[in-house]
């Protein structure tokens, strides 16, 4: 089955995609750098650097599913909140590159806040426009935990079928047994340098992460996000105000702090998915990815309710 995916960032929910069997026709990301990572990461991938915005797709009409993580700070509790008003708002444009490209399905992905009550009309108007398009959407809100990822992160799932699909679509199940926590999961990486506490700090970290926060643009340097988040990290056993170039030295006395490819471990990549660009954009794109095993349970129910009904379809032909 073949994708488009709008908004691509790093490649979190395209290589989620991937994983759960999806060729993509094409991704399409503003940012270079993140161009350039998606590039470095899979060569063969059809990358278009270019503002979904402008973006025509009536060359991929039909595609099987269209995906994007449209930008959050319009729906952030940590922003104004300012929702369809934001200039970042990219909702009206995957509307009308929903109707340009009437893909069997869709799947975007949003922050915790689009379900706030302030923002209840403007998710009625988005459901009255896809339902004017053909389109049955429903959303709901995962916990990344839930699907083995050693972070809280709360994330907002829309889905949309064309209306006689969707009733084979189910959200995936939840894990059946607790995820594995911050030290278990680092625990090698922290001691990569010989670092001998590194066994202890594991140890101390026996619990799951805050949600990673300082993707923004107008975030300064890379950090893992406020005081708020910082106490949290702290209780962790992570100095959370910058972002270290490697692990901690053999001789190294103190609160550690994490790198880029810590945190992208803890966003749920695979260990040899590289970022391009120094410290501060590499960790802006770990910083709002959509964690790939999330974007691989939903885009494998996706995929089985579509192939459900073509099984159907053929079966009455």
């Amino acid at each position: 089955m073949q994708s488009i995916e709008f908004c691509a960032g790093a490649g979190g929910q395209a290589l989620g995609l991937e994983q759960a069997g999806f060729q993509h026709s094409a991704l399409v990301e503003i940012e270079a750098d993140f161009c350039k990572t998606l590039r470095l990461n899979r060569p063969q991938w059809d990358v278009r650097c270019e503002d979904m915005n402008f973006f025509d797709g009536r060359s991929f009409k039909g595609v099987d599913l269209m995906a994007g993580g449209l930008p959050c700070p319009p729906f952030s509790v940590a922003g104004k909140q300012l929702g369809q008003l934001d200039e970042r708002n990219l909702f009206p444009a995957a509307i009308r590159l929903i109707d340009e490209i009437r893909p069997k399905a869709v799947m975007i992905e949003n922050v915790r806040g689009f379900l706030s009550p302030a923002f209840e009309e403007y998710r009625l108007h988005l459901k009255s426009e896809f339902e004017k398009l053909g389109y049955y959407v429903d959303w709901r809100l995962l916990n990344s935990s839930d699907f083995g990822v050693p972070q809280l992160r709360p994330r907002v799932v829309i889905v949309a079928m064309k209306c006689g699909l969707f009733d084979s679509f189910e959200w995936p199940d939840l894990l059946p047994h607790n995820t594995q926590t911050v030290g278990h999961v680092l625990r090698e990486m922290m001691g990569a340098n010989g670092w001998p506490g590194a066994e202890r700090w594991a140890q101390l970290a026996n619990d799951i992460a805050p949600t990673i926060v300082g993707g923004s643009k107008k975030h300064g340097g890379p950090d893992l996000g406020p005081t708020r988040a910082r106490k949290a990290w702290a209780a962790l056993g992570v100095e959370g105000r910058t972002i270290a170039e490697e692990a901690p030295a053999a001789d190294f006395c103190g609160m550690p702090r994490l790198t880029v490819s810590m945190v992208a471990r803890l966003q749920g990549f695979p260990a040899d998915w590289q970022f391009y660009g120094r410290k501060t954009t590499a960790y802006r794109q770990v910083g709002n990815a959509f964690p790939p095993p999330v974007a691989c349970a939903v885009a494998q129910n996706i995929k089985h309710a579509l192939s459900a009904r073509t099984t159907f379809v053929n079966k009455a032909a």
